[in-house]
């Protein structure tokens, strides 16, 4: 059904944001599919690319028994520091399978496909999402991989958050613009941190909408 051109666009959607995950057969239908979209595409070829990083990984050796007070000694080692020990294949691991803590440092990690793992991963919640969009020290790749994806882009709140962060491209940014009510557009009117042609465009689709929403003055009557 997956690899069918005539399958509707909202299936082949469900599939490559939800089901491609550990399931290679899946990904290799939807990628003979001629009819699946560009940027669905791309976005399957990455998750098996990052599944085969992940499987690099080396077996765990035997852990050697620890001396006394080792153990307490593990135990306050902090997440960063635990996460700096990783080889870039053990970050794409825990990318995928950690939780919101171990995903909220990996997006920021210098390793390209680590941070693109974690966009990859199905425990990542919408909130999460919405907090990545905003923020202002992660790549510009990171959020063009966002607004790349459909799933992220139907959500109103990142679509706001990708358009208000500096960070985001202009080409990526301006194109969004049209999914904005007019108060968030008046609000990105006056955003002194974003570029100066994203504020430029914010006020002409502001006084557009407000010309068409005028009453219409009736013709005169003879």
């Amino acid at each position: 059904m997956l690899s069918n051109p005539a399958t509707p666009i909202e299936v082949l959607d469900f599939a490559s944001n939800h089901l491609i995950t550990g399931r290679p057969e899946i990904a290799d239908a939807l990628l003979s599919n001629i009819a699946l979209p560009e940027d669905l595409r791309e976005w399957v070829k990455m998750t098996t690319a990052l599944e085969r990083e992940a499987n690099l990984v080396a077996p765990t050796p035997t852990p050697i028994e620890a001396e006394p007070g080792a153990e307490r000694t593990q135990e306050r080692e902090t997440l960063l520091q635990r996460i700096n020990r990783m080889t870039a294949a053990e970050k794409i691991k825990a990318a995928l399978t950690g939780n919101q803590e171990e995903r909220l440092v990996l997006i920021h990690d210098s390793n390209k496909i680590v941070a693109r793992a974690v966009l990859q991963s199905p425990k990542l919640s919408d909130m999460e999402i919405e907090n990545i969009a905003s923020m202002k020290n992660v790549t510009e790749e990171v959020l063009r991989l966002i607004a790349m994806n459909r799933k992220f882009r139907k959500s109103y709140a990142v679509v706001r958050a990708l358009v208000n962060n500096p960070r985001t491209p202009i080409d990526v940014g301006l194109p969004m613009l049209n999914r904005l009510n007019e108060r968030d557009l008046k609000g990105l009117m006056i955003n002194k941190n974003v570029a100066e042609v994203v504020r430029g465009m914010a006020l002409k689709m502001v006084k557009q909408k407000e010309e068409a929403n005028k009453p219409k003055l009736s013709g005169k009557k003879h």
